[in-house]
């Protein structure tokens, strides 16, 4: 079955981010010139998701208006002449583009913001992808673009991961993978998700990143599955169960991937942003040399 729908949880508060998402969305600060969820649903439509599933809070109703039509500022763009930048907003919520929200009542972890998502999803597989995390394209490919043809081909779970240093590993969930080399761009078989090991007892160094591929049968396995780490419903512990009925895989990213929801993070993406941006580019790298 093709992937058609992609679930963002985007009902947390922010705290890493603070004081800057006291009064705003996290995912509504800007890289550049575009709010981070932005370039995140671009990502889903360069795959060919074009159903966006918002897993929501009442504070977020930025992230909504965001993607819905504005038309009394698309009238006064087209009244003025200006051209470009009415079609730089028309390009925010192009026609093709459904979005839809759900309220998440309680904060009570990301497998429990997933499977608030159920009621509009259904029996369909399923893309998540964690807003606050941006993936850069590689060359023209996408890589959530291939873990879904990868799911299509196999039917099985895709979970994106990348290298970290071993040093780093125990700030991330690590998948186990027997043992085998992954390449980038490749997919293979886990045996088992590691979350925060030791860096003795990492079983690798494949990170997960914050893309997954799902299949419908995950929504039934969060059903029942307890609270965790931190008290919390964790999506890691119900695909732990479904590598033991199904078998999922994990897929390296091809190229890298920027945390902004740390400020560091943020601030790297940012800059990398800026230094392929089509317009800034050139006087980005200019007013860098101005710092050396």
């Amino acid at each position: 079955m093709k992937v058609t729908k992609a679930v963002l949880p985007v009902a947390g508060l922010g705290t890493r981010f603070l004081p800057a998402s006291k009064a705003i969305p996290k995912e509504m600060v800007t890289v550049v010139d575009k709010p981070v969820i932005q370039y995140v649903v671009e990502e889903a439509l360069a795959a060919g998701i074009n159903e966006i599933v918002l897993v929501t809070h009442s504070s977020k109703k930025a992230i909504e208006d965001h993607f819905d039509v504005n038309y009394e500022l698309e009238a006064e763009l087209e009244r003025r002449g200006k051209d470009a930048l009415l079609q730089v907003l028309r390009e925010t919520a192009p026609s093709n583009l459904k979005v839809t929200a759900v309220r998440q009542g309680k904060a009570l972890g990301l497998g429990h913001a997933i499977y608030c998502a159920r009621p509009i999803v259904g029996d369909a597989p399923f893309a998540v992808m964690l807003p606050d995390v941006l993936v850069e394209a590689a060359e023209g490919r996408s890589d959530l673009g291939l873990m879904t043809e990868r799911f299509e081909e196999t039917g099985r779970a895709q979970i994106m991961v990348e290298s970290v240093p071993y040093e780093l590993v125990h700030q991330y969930g690590v998948v186990d993978l027997g043992g085998a080399e992954l390449q980038p761009g490749e997919s293979r078989q886990m045996t088992q998700v590691v979350e925060k090991p030791p860096r003795e007892e990492a079983p690798s160094n494949q990170a997960i990143v914050g893309r997954y591929v799902l299949p419908a049968r995950i929504f039934d396995l969060l059903a029942n599955t307890q609270p965790g780490a931190g008290g919390e419903i964790q999506l890691t512990d119900a695909i732990a169960e479904l590598m033991g009925h199904e078998g999922a895989d994990a897929y390296r990213l091809l190229a890298r991937s920027y945390d902004c929801g740390s400020k560091i993070g943020y601030l790297e993406a940012t800059l990398a942003y800026a230094l392929h941006h089509p317009q800034l580019a050139d006087e980005f790298r200019e007013l860098l040399s101005r710092y050396r």
